[in-house]
């Protein structure tokens, strides 16, 4: 019997040096967030951001910020 070849889509490349916003929510909005430092009236903070770049909490150290995107059981990137 002729099975008929299922085809595979075809996967997407991207290069973590140059992502887009709209690449990283297609790698999981609810999945990944993201830490990039910020100047504040205080000095230096941490922005955490989800995929799609919605601003989710702001922390005082890197580790701070992602001990909490853990807690949330998402995954956490640098951003700088």
């Amino acid at each position: 019997m002729n099975t008929p070849l299922r085809e595979t889509p075809p996967k997407m490349v991207i290069d973590v040096h140059h992502i887009t916003a709209q690449q990283l929510q297609m790698l999981g909005m609810s999945q990944m967030a993201y830490i990039k430092p910020v100047k504040t009236q205080d000095g230096v903070a941490y922005a955490i951001h989800a995929a799609d770049g919605t601003p989710m909490a702001l922390a005082t150290d890197p580790n701070s910020a992602i001990e909490a995107i853990h807690e949330h059981q998402m995954a956490a990137a640098l951003v700088h």
